[in-house]
């Protein structure tokens, strides 16, 4: 189980990419139409004036159950583990287990 704090940071994040979102991405749409230099510098200067933590970039898949945030598949949003755990116990349909 990962910390709580780590969770509620990720969040944070997820709460912080959607409140700036329009912004970043008008930001991107100026700064490819913007005709001279000193006007691309600018709408960058308020492009990285945004929190960082805003960016998209910045969000980590963790795990739907435990938290963890390594090895994830984004098909289920479970970890590898707990995954695999689900298919020996015959939890989700259609998926075989392999043995050898």
């Amino acid at each position: 189980m990962a910390r709580k704090s780590l969770i509620q940071r990720e969040k944070k994040r997820e709460k912080l990419k959607e409140k700036y979102h329009l912004i970043r991405r008008s930001s991107k749409e100026q700064i490819k139409n913007a005709s001279s230099l000193t006007e691309k510098w600018e709408i960058r200067a308020k492009l990285e004036s945004l929190p960082r933590d805003s960016a998209s970039i910045r969000i980590h898949r963790r795990c739907f159950l435990t938290g963890r945030p390594r090895a994830n598949y984004r098909d289920f949003g479970l970890s590898g583990r707990i995954l695999r755990e689900m298919f020996h116990a015959c939890l989700l349909p259609g998926a075989t287990r392999s043995s050898w």
